[in-house]
């Protein structure tokens, strides 16, 4: 804007000042006026005798002027400068009339010049941007713009851009670059893009900065290639084998979606089954040959050996001694017949000599047996029970002085469980049970809780112990001896039953139950492999047991023949799993077996040790149970909430730990618990909310569901996995929370939640969860049996014989429904113990007495003993 001068400088002569016009050395220029600071405006000419300020027109008050004589150095001539200053007020008395300007004008003797014009303006920015960058999330390498208008100002701001508060420079970086329009343009997105984007508009008078936008860079998943598929699964017959990928080509990142589709296939296969070879019938035997031998022989092709099968064992040919025309041989010596004669005779003596000693030996201890017992299983835990007639009438019976030195209970009349309720049984004299004889029986016992501190510093002194928790909250322990007992860890389904006479009398153990934590344990699983049940320890292993303890412990298989495999695996004492039991085929030995119902199994096992139950399935409508619980915050100070949604195996024991990780947390549970069947579809869990009213909360999740893959399901060995989400009231005030919570296996099973309750004080649902302890974890003798023993041994006594009409142990199986087991039950040496027992460990301790009475009573004949009600 610079303005044009009114007159020329003429040819002056040299020296001759007078006949120069003024020439400006300095000219004012633009100013602004920042707040309410006056500014200042300058001009200097020379030659000049006066110079004065024209402001929009009108000169200026000769006395706001502020004047300063000089000479030139060079030329000699005189130089005249002038100031003024122009306040705020001056400006805006014509503001919105016309730009305010001022204009120098200088004289000389020679005429007047003008200067350009300086305009005077008010600066000022805008608080308010007109256009501000927005959050955005952008695939990785895709462009992105983002927008900044900047606020109204003079003189116009200038723009730079900020991320994570660190200036963007163009020059350092070629992907980014500003528009004139100032736009900040990323020509390809990168992880490293991720951060807040902030535009910074500025001039002299203020800084401004606009709302700041979340930029995400996420990478969708992609499928790595398949892996080779892997072996059968069998080695004989119909299998299925597996390949897999991964969803790490890229993996995704920042929100990414995962891969679609599967990650494992899967498809059937068969082997050859190896044929083991086995032998022909032996040849004839051939001529007598010259050196007195003939001989036969057989080949291995009765089948032959394929399939990598195993070669017949023994010899091809067979040869032995023979006489015939063809062969010579002289008859034996006198001496050599009276040497074999003499050999015979001393044979004989030994083989009478042996039987003498092992006949005495037998007599010895049997009377040994009836009389004596060691002396030293008085000072342990538990005391076996001391009943005291005379040796006449019942001689097996024990005769060992009490341990005075122990809490001693004596009583009398028949054994019978110290327990409350109205389930006591009694049975009167009758064909089925002979009467019950009368004596005084003193038992002796110590209490366990006393003994965990001991108990557990002894367990941890032994090399096998030394992988048991060291606390007593998911172990259970006690001393127990022929009477037997049950141990019990609370509130987790697992508990470990030791029959009567399990434990050789005149023996006393010191016998633990352990719930392991899965990653306690390695449990190596393959292939289509799961866990379906808790990792339980009961021992010591080793000790003898001459009949089986009963292990209990919960499942979450929905089971059916055709859809699973299912093992019983055992830890050695050397580390490896092996395979015990395959359940639904014929037991490879006598020590193990298992009862599996709905939502527990029972382990008959003769062999203490380390336990687990593992499935394989067979096809894809193989199912697991899936306990899906919500808990959520039980105070909400600030504006978050979180909802955790829990998906567990469906077991007592996981949900208990669950339960404990929630309180510790201080978590409350906000929805009653709810089953999922997960299916080996290779498809993972989808979890999502929904319908929350938006003038109230908002999620602050960015997809729209989460996702927990398939194989951290189905293998079972991640056993608290969960889902969280974040949600933000708008306001503290705002207590009510309602929405839906979906829970679904893409292509299967699903649940929902409808969440309706006050986040500060609804506790409804606190019903659900169980108490700390429940029940005590040991119980010793006839206290930790429904049945009396005493009337348990007269039922055993009386149906393991064959009955002439029924009325034996299969009878009775048939009525608890446990006939599927009669040939596991007639393997053993009292069937009717082990269906006692089984009862025992299912319905312990509320199970009704009642019922049990009315079966045993129906098996009996018409003059039977009859149960009733009645103390014992």
């Amino acid at each position: 804007t610079g303005a044009q001068q009114s007159a020329t400088v003429a040819n002056p002569a040299s020296g001759a000042s007078s006949d120069l016009l003024p020439h400006f050395q300095l000219e004012p220029e633009d100013v602004y006026i920042v707040k309410n600071k006056a500014v200042s405006l300058a001009c200097r000419a020379t030659p000049a005798t006066q110079i004065y300020f024209k402001c929009n027109g009108e000169w200026v008050h000769q006395g706001d002027h502020v004047t300063q004589h000089s000479t030139d150095r060079s030329t000699g001539l005189p130089v005249m400068e002038v100031r003024i200053e122009v306040t705020r007020q001056q400006v805006e008395k014509i503001f919105g009339l016309e730009e305010y300007w001022c204009q120098c004008v200088a004289w000389s003797s020679s005429g007047t010049t003008k200067s350009q014009k300086a305009f005077v303006r008010i600066a000022y920015l805008r608080k308010n941007f007109e256009q501000e960058p927005t959050a955005r999330e952008v695939s990785i390498e895709q462009g992105i713009v983002l927008p900044c208008r900047p606020p109204e100002g003079i003189p116009p701001a200038e723009v730079e851009w900020l991320r994570n508060e660190e200036l963007v420079d163009p020059e350092l970086d070629a992907n980014v670059y500003v528009t004139p329009e100032h736009s900040l343009v990323l020509r390809q997105a990168r992880l490293a893009d991720t951060a807040n984007y902030t535009c910074v508009a500025k001039n002299i008078v203020a800084r401004r900065r606009s709302a700041s936008a979340a930029i995400t860079v996420y990478v969708n998943g992609g499928w790595s290639t398949w892996t080779q598929w892997s072996g059968c699964s069998t080695s004989c017959g119909r299998g299925w084998q597996k390949r897999s990928r991964t969803c790490t080509n890229p993996t995704p990142l920042n929100g990414g979606a995962f891969c679609e589709g599967q990650n494992v296939q899967k498809t059937a296969c068969t082997t050859l089954c190896p044929v083991d070879g086995a032998w022909s019938e032996w040849s004839k035997w051939s001529e007598c040959g010259a050196e007195c031998t003939h001989w036969r022989s057989r080949e291995c092709s009765e089948p032959a050996p394929r399939n990598g099968g195993r070669d017949c064992h023994g010899p091809e040919l067979d040869t032995r001694n023979c006489t015939s025309e063809l062969c010579t041989h002289a008859a034996p010596g006198t001496e050599d017949v009276a040497l074999y004669v003499g050999l015979v005779a001393v044979a004989v003596c030994l083989v009478l000599l042996l039987l003498v000693g092992v006949l005495v030996y037998c007599r010895k201890k049997g009377g040994l047996d009836a009389d004596v017992a060691d002396s030293s299983i008085l000072t342990a835990g538990f005391q076996p029970v001391s009943i005291k007639p005379s040796k006449a009438d019942n001689p097996s019976l024990l005769t060992i002085q009490p341990d005075l030195s122990t809490t001693t209970m004596t009583y009398q009349g028949s054994l019978c469980p110290r327990q409350d309720g109205p389930a006591k049984l009694q049975l009167p004299n009758g064909h089925l049970l002979s009467p019950l004889g009368a004596g005084r029986h003193t038992l002796h016992h110590s209490s366990p809780a006393a003994e965990g501190a001991d108990f557990v510093a002894r367990l941890s002194t032994q090399s096998y112990f030394r992988s048991l928790p060291r606390g007593t909250n998911n172990m259970a322990y006690g001393t127990f001896n022929f009477l037997g007992g049950r141990l019990m860890i609370p509130n987790t389904g697992i508990s470990l039953l030791i029959p009567p006479d399990a434990i050789p009398r005149g023996k006393i153990y010191e016998v633990y139950l352990t719930l392991h934590k899965q990653e306690e344990v390695r449990l190596p699983l393959a292939g289509c492999q799961t866990l379906l049940s808790p990792i339980v320890s009961c021992g010591p292993p080793g000790v003898l047991l001459t009949r089986p303890a009963i292990l209990a412990m919960g499942h979450c298989v929905e089971a059916s023949a055709e859809n699973w495999s299912i093992r019983l695996k055992k830890q050695s004492c050397e580390g490896t799993w092996e395979d015990v039991l395959q359940l639904g085929a014929e037991p490879c030995t006598e020590l193990y077996y298992c009862q599996l119902e709905a939502q527990a199994c029972y382990v008959f096992t003769e062999q203490l040790g380390r336990f687990a139950l593992v499935g394989e399935s067979l096809s894809m409508a193989a199912s697991k149970r899936l306990k899906l619980v919500l808990f959520a915050p039980a105070a909400c100070p600030s504006l978050e909430y979180n909802i955790r949604v829990y998906c567990l195996s469906d077991t007592q024991d996981v949900l208990k730990e669950v339960i404990q990780l929630e309180k510790q947390l201080g978590g409350q549970l906000i929805g009653a618990p709810r089953v999922l069947h997960f299916k080996d579809s290779y498809h993972n869990l989808r979890l999502s909310i929904h319908d929350m009213p938006s003038s109230l909360w908002k999620s602050k999740l960015l997809a729209s569901y989460q996702e927990i893959p398939f194989y951290h399901i189905w293998s079972g060995l991640q056993p608290f996995l969960h889902c969280t989400f974040t949600l933000e009231r708008l306001s503290t005030s705002t207590c009510e929370l309602a929405c839906k919570i979906w829970v679904w296996q893409v292509e299967g099973d699903g649940q929902s939640f409808t969440v309706n309750f006050n986040i500060a004080k609804d506790t409804r649902f606190s019903d659900w969860l169980v108490p700390d302890e429940v029940g005590t974890p040991a119980l010793v003798g006839p206290s930790a049996f429904k049945i009396p023993f005493l009337i348990r041994q007269k039922i055993i006594s009386s149906l393991d014989p064959p009955g002439t009409r029924g009325a034996d142990w299969r009878t009775l199986a048939q009525k608890l429904n446990l006939d599927s087991h009669l040939s596991f039950f007639a393997s053993k040496a009292s069937p009717t113990a082990m269906i006692l027992n089984l009862w025992e460990a299912r319905h312990f301790p509320n199970g009704n007495l009642s019922q049990l009475a009315a079966a045993v009573a129906e098996v009996g004949k018409q003059d039977s003993a009859l149960f009733s009600e009645a103390e014992c």
